[in-house]
């Protein structure tokens, strides 16, 4: 007759039962390992746009145009045309 395996009692059952799966921690430390080596590549190369910068604020507190933009009031060349977005016409 076979012997079927019965399960240990006492803690060290107790602490196995708890873990979770090899296959789950195996996947988790591939996580950490890939995001560590996406971290090192991106510090490594640098910010992709060098000249792209956030918005700023002046002193008075409105925003800037960060020297190089045009703002919507200084269309230059534009005169002739007509801005009628949405109004089908």
């Amino acid at each position: 007759m076979d012997q079927i395996p019965q399960p240990a009692d006492g803690p060290a059952a107790e602490a196995s039962s708890k873990l979770p799966p090899p296959a789950l921690c195996g996947f988790l430390l591939l996580l950490v390992l890939m995001f560590m080596a996406s971290y090192a590549v991106g510090a490594s190369v640098g910010p992709v746009a060098p000249g792209m910068h956030g918005t700023r604020t002046t002193q008075n507190g409105t925003g800037g145009n960060g020297g190089g933009d045009m703002d919507m009031g200084d269309m230059g060349g534009m005169d002739g045309m007509h801005m009628n977005h949405g109004s089908g016409g």
